[in-house]
């Protein structure tokens, strides 16, 4: 009879370690899409704050193209908006509408040969372009970060141990409609 008891004890401590095991791995997974957002959002406020120095750049040069300009800074409004909220599914849409009206405003800027040899252009279009980047990277890693915590919480037996410590899947950073389409330079300069 006491073997039993020592066989019972010995499973019990072993689904136990399991279970704390798992328990550990989720949170770190947790921690693991915090930090990726955490990096998304840091390049976000950078490219937040050199956005407007850009556009007082090109307001020098660029007297027709206001509608350019405001198309911007109201992405970089929203983009700023839904980053606060924490709104994952709004920044993905207001970052579409922001890079669209980036691409616009950098080939718009082709047809003013004196924007474009200006320096702080050069060096601001540089700067933005390299966060563009980074924020692409991190996005990247975002939502493997995303896909994989999603994956363990719903995968056996990760799901129970989810379910009784109230672990959530996270969503997605994905890219709206417009950001996946071509810019149509020929129209910017015929509009």
């Amino acid at each position: 009879m006491q073997i039993f008891w020592f066989v019972v004890l010995g499973v019990v401590a072993v689904i136990l370690i399991y279970g704390v095991l798992i328990y550990n791995s989720l949170v770190a997974l947790k921690h693991q899409v915090m930090q990726a957002w955490a990096n998304i959002d840091v390049l976000l406020k950078q490219r937040h704050d050199e956005l407007p120095k850009l556009v007082e750049t090109c307001k020098q040069y660029m007297q027709f193209e206001q509608e350019t300009l405001e198309r911007v800074m109201a992405a970089r409004a929203q983009v700023a908006s839904a980053r606060e909220r924490g709104d994952v599914a709004a920044v993905g849409q207001a970052e579409g509408a922001l890079r669209l009206g980036l691409g616009n405003l950098f080939a718009v800027a082709e047809a003013y040969p004196e924007l474009k040899a200006n320096e702080s252009f050069q060096h601001l279009q540089t700067r933005i372009t390299g966060l563009e980047n980074g924020i692409a990277d991190r996005r990247e890693f975002y939502n493997a970060a995303v896909n994989h915590n999603n994956v363990r919480i719903e995968q056996f037996p990760d799901l129970i141990v989810a379910g009784w410590f109230g672990f959530k899947s996270a969503e997605l950073l994905e890219f709206a409609d417009e950001e996946l389409t071509d810019v149509n330079v020929k129209d910017l300069f015929t509009a």
